[in-house]
């Protein structure tokens, strides 16, 4: 790869194809994927009826420009305003540009308020992105090195932690909104309680903040729900989605509702690619194959299986302190760490990932099946308990 940038550390193997749950390498040997592409692959691999979509509309029109109307968009649009209760859609290409788009409507709608410095309170171990704006408002050190100076405007407190949010509210009147993962995948798949997102959202409403929901990677159906913060009643002003929205065709959308309506006029937001015909007719297809299939049901229920299957297995091992999650978003958090692992998972035929240093991070299609559940558990068991000298 003599050409390409050096920044990523690849693993030695290549994927010529995918059926369902399963990749399969230049020698065909078979893996289970458990990682989606990181969240991404919701429909599994080569699912017939999201190749079906993406044939067709490639052999009408993949791009036009979003000087015009685009039917599929605004389709699209209509179908997530109406899942997510939410009253406008932005599109773009990926997690972080939805993540830029909330931080410049955030600022805007302060600007609108007569606030000159905008600040938007941000989490400890959070991940938003690596454009400039997204990484200041990240709360994870390493991926900000280098990179200074960063962006200014963003407040930081702990995550899952109401109290800190209050005692900024008490002084620092420049705060405009407040932006959070539900759950922090990047940060170890550590799960927001139900009572702090309802607290967050009154306090939000209270001083006239936004309440900004990063829901790239635990939107779309991988909880159980269509949106993570459906799980517990509430409805976010600002919220980003991105990964599973197109079952790996690149798309993103900054969802707005209540005071964040209208904020954007023509010429304040923009993206060349965002919400062009192909990338719709993807989305368009991942949410009708999501609901038809009953993939968000099966969602709660697999993601359950497999996280009773990995209790079952470690009870008593001292060295896993956690397994955590909702629906198919779990982590398994052990006392020291473990990313060797995903090189001795990938010579055990499976893909999976790990964050924070110690947690297995675990992000199956969400076509997963508790068959593929056992064949997950019967493989990756033996090598976490190997690695803890169990």
């Amino acid at each position: 790869m003599p050409h390409l940038m050096n920044t990523y550390g690849r693993l030695p193997v290549a994927f010529e194809r995918g059926e369902g749950v399963w990749l399969f390498d230049e020698g065909g040997k078979a893996y289970l994927d458990a990682l989606a592409g990181i969240a991404v692959s919701t429909l599994g691999h080569n699912h017939p009826r999201l190749v079906e979509a993406i044939a067709k509309q490639a052999a009408n029109v993949i791009h036009t420009s979003n000087i015009y109307r685009i039917p599929l968009q605004e389709a699209l649009g209509d179908r997530l305003a109406a899942l997510a209760q939410m009253d406008q859609v932005f599109f773009c290409n990926s997690g972080c540009e939805a993540n830029e788009a909330s931080i410049k409507l955030a600022r805007l709608y302060g600007h609108h308020k007569g606030i000159d410095q905008p600040a938007i309170i941000v989490m400890d171990q959070s991940f938003h992105g690596r454009t400039l704006a997204t990484l200041s408002a990240t709360g994870n050190r390493k991926v900000q090195v280098g990179f200074e100076p960063l962006v200014t405007g963003f407040v930081r407190v702990p995550f899952d932690d109401l109290e800190a949010i209050n005692k900024v509210a008490e002084s620092n009147p420049n705060v405009v909104a407040v932006l959070l993962e539900p759950i922090q995948g990047e940060g170890g798949v550590h799960v927001a309680h139900a009572d702090y997102l309802r607290a967050v959202r009154e306090l939000c409403t209270r001083h006239g903040w936004l309440m900004m929901l990063d829901e790239v990677q635990c939107g779309i159906g991988r909880t159980g729900a269509w949106f993570a913060h459906q799980q517990v009643g509430i409805r976010p002003d600002v919220m980003s989605l991105a990964k599973g929205l197109g079952s790996g065709v690149p798309i993103g959308a900054c969802l707005a509702a209540g005071p964040a309506v209208d904020v954007f006029k023509p010429g304040n937001h923009g993206s060349t690619f965002g919400g062009n015909p192909l990338a719709c007719a993807a989305g368009l297809a991942t949410l009708e194959v999501l609901e038809s299939e009953g993939l968000l049901e099966r969602a709660a229920k697999v993601g359950e299986y497999i996280r009773r299957g990995f209790a079952a297995a470690f009870e008593g091992l001292s060295g896993v302190r956690d397994i955590r999650g909702q629906g198919l978003m779990i982590g398994i958090e052990l006392d020291r760490p473990c990313g060797e692992l995903v090189g001795q998972a990938l010579s055990a035929g499976l893909l999976i990932n790990v964050t924070a240093e110690r947690v297995v991070r675990l992000l199956p299609p969400l076509v997963f099946t508790e068959a593929d559940s056992d064949v997950l558990i019967e493989r990756l068991v033996p090598l976490i308990r190997a690695h803890l000298g169990a």
